[in-house]
């Protein structure tokens, strides 16, 4: 094994070894990692030496911490054919470096190759770094993805009563991890877990592609990822969370392979990621009715910005459904869709409880969608009969402004809920070209819910009244904490192994 510490190589070489035989000191043996065995025989020492192709280039890369040790997954035992399990080499890995938590951190590299591999789990201090053509591919094999307990905040599984797969990549009660890459690939091969879904055949809910619970300071960024069982990102519990960079791709037809899902989070920053997906590309929650309401843990200060979604049955951003920890002060701007159901959406539903407010979203950009304002007060699917229909979701603070659509066959379908409605939303700036052979169908339809606009064509609905003068709705002018977060250079640093 080796393990480099600011550039310097340990290979646990005694110093006795003759300098010949010593790879350090030797250039021919620039390309080489050699593990000694020493063996005595008659007072002698004869040095075994196990050889492989290992020379990494140095690179640098951005990163909210850097590492002071570092490995290469070659080092412990994987194989990159894309058939051999390398799970007990992750774990390994991962396990050899988590000693050096207090000591710096560490590192582990994933060099180009194909990794099969089931769930493993991240430490402290840690960062996962995928380099250019490394792609980690989840094994298909069941055993190797170990049974974790239900949500608290859930109460259920999302695809079956009982416990659910711990995801691909896990880690929980965690500070400082990163995973990262030089667009390395993460692919879920989620399309056998598609399968047994369609037909009923799940006694657990689906693992996700990367989860972290109860953890502080992450960042997940530079990726693409790929045909995830269910949810592609789930840090759920968590604060001070950066997630950029990522290129998320499944089938459009695929079930609920949401991107991004900040769950009972806070202080997110969500930049410059492309989304293709079979279920919202982002999706804002915090628990299921009764479940939700008990741990109460709220998604807020959430900022999201230069995103590109593309979701024909979904959303671009949803708010809930299962939003029962609470939701507020989420941020949206300069984000666009392409051929997607919706917008910005809000799911709630009698039995949630808690509220969604103070939600900013300005800079929309949108092509081809059935809806660009859509909330919905009867989302009602629930973990159990156990709800409480006196549980009535508080929604207002609802604002929206600067919005470009073309190609829309509904402006707005606003529904809040009869008694308990949908207040203080607004409208303004807004160009919406709607679809001119169903222009006959009102562009706007609203029900229980309160608000005014500005400069909206077409006009909405008389429940959004014209304000006479020009009116913009508003956006926040502070910054929130995650924003002033700055990435710092880190770096691996080449060595002859």
């Amino acid at each position: 094994m080796v393990i480099i510490t600011n550039g310097k190589i340990s290979l646990g070489i005694p110093p006795t070894l003759p300098p010949y035989l010593n790879p350090i000191n030797d250039p021919s043996y620039a390309n080489i990692i050699c593990v000694i065995s020493i063996v005595v025989i008659l007072g002698s020492q004869v040095a075994e030496c196990r050889v492989q192709n290992s020379k990494l280039a140095s690179f640098d890369y951005p990163a909210i911490n850097c590492r002071k040790h570092s490995a290469v997954l070659t080092d412990f035992g994987a194989v990159g054919d894309g058939k051999t399990s390398n799970t007990k080499a992750f774990n390994s890995a991962i396990s050899k470096l988590s000693q050096y938590s207090n000591d710096g951190g560490a590192q582990l590299i994933v060099p180009p190759g194909k990794w099969l591999t089931g769930s493993f789990n991240l430490t402290s201090h840690f960062t996962l770094f995928l380099q250019k053509d490394a792609v980690i591919l989840a094994s298909q094999d069941e055993s190797e993805w170990p049974q974790l307990p239900i949500l608290p905040s859930y109460g259920r599984g999302r695809d079956a009563p009982k416990g659910r797969y711990s995801s691909l990549i896990f880690g929980t009660h965690l500070t400082d991890v990163i995973i990262t890459g030089d667009n390395g690939t993460i692919d879920g091969q989620g399309s056998s877990w598609w399968k047994k879904f369609k037909s009923g055949q799940l006694t657990l809910t689906r693992p996700y592609l990367i989860e972290l619970m109860y953890s502080d300071q992450i960042q997940i960024s530079h990726l693409t990822l790929l045909n995830s069982p269910t949810w592609f990102v789930h840090p759920i519990y968590s604060s001070n969370i950066i997630v950029n960079g990522l290129t998320i791709l499944a089938p459009v037809d695929s079930p609920n392979t949401d991107g991004i899902n900040p769950d009972s989070s806070t202080n997110v920053r969500i930049e410059d990621n492309y989304i293709v997906s079979g279920d919202d590309c982002i999706a804002i929650k915090s628990g299921w009715d009764e479940y939700g309401i008990k741990v109460g843990k709220p998604s807020q200060h959430i900022i999201i910005r230069r995103l590109t979604c593309i979701s024909p049955d979904s959303a671009m951003i949803a708010l809930g459904s299962e939003m029962s920890g609470g939701i507020q002060d989420v941020r949206a701007e300069d984000i666009t869709a392409i051929t997607t159901e919706s917008a910005v959406r809000i799911k709630s539903a009698i039995g949630r409880g808690a509220f969604v407010k103070d939600i900013f979203v300005k800079g929309m950009n949108l092509n081809t969608m059935k809806y660009v304002f859509w909330m919905t007060g009867t989302y009602g699917q629930h973990p159990d009969k156990g709800f409480d229909p006196k549980a009535l979701p508080k929604v207002s603070g609802i604002n929206y402004r600067d919005v470009t659509a073309k190609n829309v066959t509904i402006a707005g379908k606003l529904e809040g809920i009869s008694g308990d409605p949908f207040t203080g939303i607004c409208v303004s700036n807004v160009t919406i070209e709607m679809i001119e052979k169903k222009s006959k169908k009102l562009p706007w339809n609203c029900t229980d819910v309160a608000g005014v606009s500005s400069n909206v064509s077409p006009q909405p609905c008389e429940l959004l009244p014209v304000k006479k003068e020009k009116y913009d709705c508003p956006y926040p002018s502070d910054k929130l904490p995650i924003e002033d977060v700055q990435f710092k250079t880190c770096s691996f640093k080449s060595s002859v192994f």
